[in-house]
């Protein structure tokens, strides 16, 4: 939304409520904000507002990490500049049109921090556009909802959720009916909070929704995408309701996926340089490339599209999630789904995605590896998978955990290259910590297998 530094600062004078809601990513995509005063606001405009640093110095429980070098008590936690981006301007529909913003996290010098996932993003897009391109993407996600609070969670130890709407029953007319005053607010309150949805239905699953985000180009896909999950969440509340988008938040039902549709386009010539008519598959050399490119580069940044000990539990077979280094034109069972019959549609899906990204670093990894492909001109030597992509390991599978993943990330030069050697160290020094609270924690299921028996 392009608007001017005087049409904000007016609106924001003659909005009653006296404050401004504003907000930027940490590692993990937990949106970390504030409220602050239009006093505040004004004086934010001549510079940056301070925020503590220690938003990469935690993890998503607001633990202190004792393995990065970013921050930390040797550090003494200082501030950090944020920069609020007023493209991004916004007013929140369930809060009285209050103005929102996101922001950007700089270093000292006043460039763009390494460890600000929007600033990574940023970096990529960069390059994209330097390549002559403009890259399009969009952010689907599933996700389960549940009548409860977060204080009954609390209460029942997070044990036996109750989903808000019984059985397993995609794209049922009847179970959006049954909910349809939350069903209808996420379209409607959405739309106003300028994240316009191409489709919303039940998913297979008691109490399960999934969301077509309208595309748009990389960086506002990616805010779309982030404010989505946050948004779905305050909304729920309004109606008593818990949204998760935990991966995989019980064994027997499916997962939630956050696939990443993305597509290239002539800067120019507003031109799919995705779609090529005359090819047998209507794929253009450039999209083989960026296939390659994603192909050759996912098991180096699988953190970035599975970044939490419970992805892994998505990633399995036969649960509507890719397990193997595959693609294929309109195939569900690979991880890259290729779309390329239409002129302006043709597009790649990147299925490994889950809900529980970081949008922001999830669509950069899908852009990076995919220019990687095209600036080395990588050949897609590799044939489309037909049928079931779990059983074709003829290019290899993917890690199994994320002590796995993030070893591998973390000794890769490809990563490096893509990223920058401080975001890997940093990012992977986060997925490490991860794994290691998961490895100290006692599970119901080892009680139950190990407590009498052994």
């Amino acid at each position: 939304m392009k608007i001017t530094v005087e049409q904000v600062k007016e609106y924001i004078a003659q909005h009653p409520a006296g404050r401004v809601k504003l907000a930027a990513s940490d590692i993990d995509g937990v949106l970390r904000g504030k409220y602050i005063s239009v006093d505040k606001f004004n004086a934010v405009l001549k510079g940056e507002l301070g925020f503590c640093d220690v938003v990469f110095g935690w993890d998503a429980h607001d633990l202190a990490y004792d393995n990065v070098k970013f921050t930390g008590w040797h550090s003494g936690y200082p501030d950090m500049p944020l920069q609020l981006d007023l493209s991004t301007f916004r007013k929140i529909p369930w809060e009285n049109d209050v103005p929102f913003f996101l922001g950007d996290f700089l270093d000292i010098k006043g460039e763009g921090a390494y460890v600000c996932p929007r600033q990574l993003l940023k970096k990529v897009i960069n390059e994209c556009t330097l390549l002559g391109y403009t890259p399009y993407f969009s952010q689907e996600f599933e996700w389960f909802n549940f009548e409860e609070t977060p204080d009954t969670l609390a209460q029942k130890d997070y044990k036996d959720p109750k989903p808000l709407t019984p059985g397993m029953f995609g794209y049922s007319i009847l179970r959006s009916s049954l909910k349809n005053a939350f069903f209808s607010d996420l379209f409607e309150l959405l739309a106003k909070f300028e994240i316009p949805l191409e489709g919303l239905h039940t998913e297979t699953g008691p109490g399960v929704y999934e969301a077509a985000i309208v595309y748009a180009e990389a960086l506002e896909a990616a805010d779309r995408a982030i404010l989505f999950k946050t948004a779905v969440k305050e909304i729920a509340y309004k109606h008593g309701i818990v949204a998760s988008f935990m991966a995989k938040w019980r064994a027997d039902l499916p997962g939630c996926s956050g696939h990443v549709h993305q597509s290239l386009w002539d800067k120019n010539s507003e031109t799919n340089l995705f779609f090529e008519g005359h090819a047998p598959t209507k794929m253009s050399e450039i999209m083989r490339q960026y296939v390659a490119g994603q192909l050759y580069c996912l098991p180096h940044i699988l953190p970035m599209f599975a970044p939490t000990v419970n992805s892994y539990k998505r990633l399995v077979e036969g649960a509507w999630a890719p397990t193997t280094l595959t693609w294929g034109m309109d195939n569900r069972t690979v991880a890259l789904r290729v779309l390329s019959a239409g002129k302006k549609s043709s597009r790649i899906e990147t299925r490994v995605v889950g809900s529980d990204t970081n949008p922001y670093l999830a669509i950069a990894a899908c852009l990076a590896a995919g220019l990687y492909g095209i600036k080395n001109k990588l050949a897609l030597d590799q044939p489309a998978t037909v049928g079931n992509g779990y059983r074709d390991y003829s290019n290899g599978t993917l890690p199994v955990n994320l002590y796995e993943a993030t070893k591998q990330m973390r000794q890769s030069d490809i990563a490096k290259e893509l990223f920058g050697d401080n975001f890997v160290d940093h990012f992977c020094s986060s997925r490490e910590w991860e794994w290691q609270q998961f490895s100290k924690a006692v599970t119901d299921w080892e009680l139950k297998r190990y407590f009498e028996i052994i």
